[in-house]
């Protein structure tokens, strides 16, 4: 059963990691899929056969008015969205203390994590608005509740995501519109593959069950956050942890 028939998602960061296992998942279930990243070969690459089910967009979602123009986009091209799933992530300079972090990276860290995730979700919010349904979930991160030490920008930035989650869930809970985060722990990524030993260490250490957690166990949660299925959770923050969760 395909719980995603004429649907309409938007994917931003799907050219990789979790996105890209996402928008699968999603492919899989009967979606249409508008699929956003400034990596535009490696979304070619990744959905070429999907023909007329995707739309791929080449963009930087750190630029609002490039935002407005691409859900503009997605809107004329398939008429509707019902799903936003905010991916886009980068964790910027790790392994610093607090004191040796520069406020240019901690800047751009935030444009990526969390401006990308008001702009987009702000282009899309009147349609959902119009059409009183709507999925809205935003990736954040175990780091964005407790906080990993050298990771000041990253974990900052993520909290700023579950903060963003609370209000908007609240503000369109009467819309039928569903705003939720997901704070995943160690998710093997290439994300996570770039990052110093030490610092994986240090966050899988911390994880109860000893390793990290996989691409299709992300996809299957979101798949269920992001469905019809759901519809009395809002403003919601789900672990995605390993037992590494403590509230």
């Amino acid at each position: 059963m395909k719980d995603f028939n004429k649907q309409v998602a938007v994917v931003t960061g799907a050219a990789s990691g979790i996105g890209l296992a996402i928008a699968h998942k999603l492919l899989t279930e009967g979606a249409q899929l508008a699929l956003l990243d400034f990596n535009k070969k490696g979304l070619q690459q990744a959905f070429e056969d999907y023909g007329s089910q995707v739309l791929l967009i080449e963009i930087d979602v750190t630029h609002e008015a490039l935002v407005r123009g691409a859900i503009s986009q997605v809107l004329s091209h398939f008429g509707k969205i019902d799903i936003l799933v905010n991916c886009v992530g980068i964790t910027g300079i790790t392994n610093l203390k607090s004191h040796e972090v520069s406020s240019e990276n901690l800047n751009k860290v935030f444009e990526v994590n969390f401006m990308s995730c008001f702009y987009t979700s702000k282009a899309v919010l009147p349609s959902m608005m119009a059409q009183n349904y709507g999925r809205i979930l935003h990736i954040s991160s175990i780091a964005g509740k407790e906080g990993n030490a050298g990771m000041l920008a990253y974990s900052a930035s993520k909290a700023a995501v579950i903060g963003l989650t609370k209000v908007q869930g609240k503000e369109y809970a009467e819309y039928g519109i569903t705003v939720n985060a997901l704070a995943p722990a160690v998710i093997q990524t290439p994300l996570v593959d770039a990052m110093p030993e030490v610092q994986v260490n240090y966050m899988t250490d911390k994880i109860p069950m000893k390793r990290c957690g996989t691409l299709d166990e992300a996809a299957n949660l979101v798949a269920y956050i992001v469905s019809p299925k759901n519809s009395f959770t809002t403003g919601f923050t789900f672990d995605l942890s390993g037992g590494r969760a403590t509230y």
